[in-house]
């Protein structure tokens, strides 16, 4: 075996992040909405709006609960994967296609609040420096927003945990600028007194929507009244179902930092969202507040707090500042959800593989992520900067993605009653059979809530049905068009019957920098039965990611490879790759998979293991020879590709036995 005959699987795939920079991403997302959830709600249901924001966000534990329990049952877990399980692929495709109506519109929408605060800001400061033109808001905000999303479409070409440092920075600032708000705002409440919003409801007459003629028979405090109003602030709980992409990504333990990821989020987006449209409302007069700041609530905030007017300028500036970067982490959020979303699409042969194709230096789904910001910039251009109109269509998307979501969870708890870590709470044991009140009440509150949407909410329900059915279209054909193609890669499969896009690269020379590894314990994984990764399983759930890294490597016949020119692997080592990806994303786990071309299996072993340093080498028993013929075939080649005698620990692991031989 030469030096130079090693190829490296390159993929942004097998990177994981902690549990930390997943609740960043995701509360890019949900945290932003406390930017513009306010204003919108406002003008659609009047001063009740913080009590039903209030209502969402309590709401929104239930919901997040679905995720849990989802992705404890299938690690690629979003609303596409769970819908073709429990209830087919025409239905997954439909849910799928109003779901990619919430990414388009995530993105434009949180990139024209920041705008908005931005020129909103510049408009204010204008004057005081002597200056008395102003930017055109709209206008002006449609440019940043662009400019921002074209940002992190970058960010994330370059890959997950690169966007993600990026989210997390952005929420560490956030936070800061939380605290101070909330603070500020009780002691101003407390110094002036205040009252406290009403509870009814008071309907614009575009909340209405078609129900406009029963305007004088429906009661504000009804249950139909109640309904139409939460579902007019349902946009305050966003940002779900890039939990369920992001759990990807997450590191080991995985179901344990999910739920931690969970309830980060549920503290954070109750108190930030929450409190925000109450202060709003009680320190910010009425008619400022619905002339003035319905767009940039939080600014007008900072400047109607208690004391001196430099003090309240600065913080306004902090907070336009703040608001910029959480508004813009939101279109990173988008983009990531979305990504998330085409790649299983992509995986299930319903769109091209050329889609998928990685990137040939990041190894990400470049095309993909390029193709959603396209349509989040076409969206900006169309909107021309109205928030009001994107947060209206926008409601659809969120609210049938949950639908479809909490049905299927629900079927599912049903046709198959095991194989999940984590169940939504709520549940009544009668004999042999388990009853799901808990499950089968969120989904009939999100079903109303739907369905008050769809008669109250015209312009969402006809632009996302329009949306929705033109993507569900296009899915129906493209998956024809690739039907054959899939059905043939997908042969020897397990369930999760897709096929991972992976980069190769070749080496010159292994060695440990070469490959990435930093850690001081190093294990070398031989695999080449993608029926059969136990010993790799086994090693990933025993070795600790803070000490060890992992190689997994496959040893090929030579004659096999022609090493001039570009790389492909060939359709068996893909499957292999494939499993060799699903296995490490289950346990949460980075690995190093290489390729070594030998005529000599254990002399290939055996040379990885030296040239990378590694102390432990781990493989399956051999069906050609015994255990001790296999061990003394490693000793040989041991002694002759490293020839100075370093320890290496064997482990040769099966079902019914694990065996360790020290050899040098």
């Amino acid at each position: 075996m030469k030096d130079r005959n090693v190829i490296l699987v390159t993929t942004a795939m097998l990177s994981f992040i902690s549990f930390w920079r997943a609740s960043a991403i995701v509360l890019c997302d949900l945290a932003s909405t406390a930017y513009y959830i306010g204003g919108i709600s406002e003008q659609t249901i009047g001063k009740a709006a913080p009590w039903f924001i209030l209502g969402v966000m309590l709401f929104s534990y239930a919901v997040r609960a679905l995720y849990i329990e989802s992705c404890s049952m299938f690690v690629r877990g979003g609303v596409y994967r769970v819908v073709k399980e429990a209830m087919g692929g025409t239905m997954a495709k439909l849910s799928v296609s109003a779901l990619m109506f919430d990414y388009i519109l995530t993105g434009p929408i949180s990139a024209v609040s920041a705008g908005l605060y931005l020129v909103g800001l510049i408009n204010t400061v204008l004057p005081r420096l002597g200056r008395h033109q102003s930017l055109p808001m709209n206008f002006s905000a449609v440019l940043l927003a662009i400019a921002i999303t074209v940002y992190f479409w970058w960010q994330n070409i370059k890959g997950v945990e690169e966007s993600s440092d990026k989210a997390l920075k952005i929420m560490g600032v956030t936070t800061a600028m939380a605290v101070i708000l909330i603070v500020w705002s009780l002691i101003t409440l407390a110094h002036r007194g205040f009252q406290w919003p009403p509870l009814a409801p008071v309907f614009s007459d575009e909340a209405w929507g078609w129900l406009k003629g029963f305007k004088g028979r429906i009661a504000p405090l009804g249950v139909l009244g109640i309904t139409m109003a939460f579902g007019h602030t349902l946009l305050a709980m966003s940002g779900e179902e890039t939990l369920a992409q992001v759990y990807r990504e997450m590191e080991a333990p995985k179901l344990k930092n999910l739920k931690r990821t969970g309830f980060i989020i549920f503290v954070y987006s109750l108190l930030l969202t929450g409190l925000v449209s109450f202060f709003a409302v009680m320190i910010i007069p009425d008619g400022v507040r619905v002339s003035r700041y319905s767009d940039n609530l939080i600014s007008g905030l900072a400047m109607f707090l208690s004391g001196p007017l430099w003090a309240r300028i600065a913080f306004q500036g902090f907070v336009v500042f703040v608001g910029f970067l959480i508004l813009s982490g939101a279109v990173n959020t988008a983009i990531v959800g979305s990504n998330g979303v085409l790649n299983r699409l992509g995986e299930d042969g319903i769109l091209p593989d050329w889609l998928r194709r990685p990137h040939p230096r990041f190894g990400t789904s470049y095309r993909l992520i390029t193709l959603t910001v396209g349509l989040q910039i076409l969206t900006l251009i169309l909107c021309r900067g109205n928030v009001l109109i994107l947060g209206e269509a926008y409601a659809f998307g969120v609210v049938w993605s949950f639908v479809f979501k909490a049905l299927a969870v629900l079927v599912l708890r049903f046709t198959e009653p095991g194989n999940r870590e984590w169940k939504v709470p709520g549940n009544l044991q009668l004999g042999s059979v388990e009853i799901p009140f808990g499950l089968a009440l969120i989904f009939l509150v999100l079903l109303l809530t739907a369905c008050a949407n769809l008669l109250t909410k015209r312009i969402a329900t006809i632009s996302g049905s329009i949306f929705t059915l033109t993507f569900f279209t296009i899915f129906e054909i493209t998956e024809k068009m690739n039907q054959k193609k899939h059905a043939l890669q997908v042969q020897g499969l397990g369930e999760d019957h897709h096929i991972d896009e992976v980069n190769l690269r070749q080496v010159n020379v292994l060695s440990p920098q070469e490959c990435a590894l930093t850690k001081p314990d190093r294990t070398v994984v031989a695999v080449r039965d993608p029926r059969n990764l136990l010993p790799l399983k086994r090693v990933l759930e025993e070795t600790d990611p803070k000490k060890s890294d992992v190689v997994v490597m496959i040893a090929k016949l030579a004659k096999n490879y022609h090493l001039d020119g570009h790389i492909r692997p060939t359709p068996d080592e893909e499957i292999l790759f494939t499993q060799i990806i699903a296995v490490a994303e289950k346990i949460g786990r980075t690995v190093i998979p290489m390729v070594v071309p030998s005529n000599d299996r254990y002399y290939a072993m055996a040379r990885v293991a030296c040239d990378v340093g590694a102390q432990h080498l781990v493989l399956a028993p051999s069906v050609l020879y015994s255990r001790e013929l296999q061990l003394q075939h490693i000793r040989d080649a041991w002694q002759r590709a490293c020839p100075q005698g370093k320890p290496l620990e064997v482990r040769i692991i099966s079902e019914n036995s694990d065996d360790k031989v020290e050899i040098r």
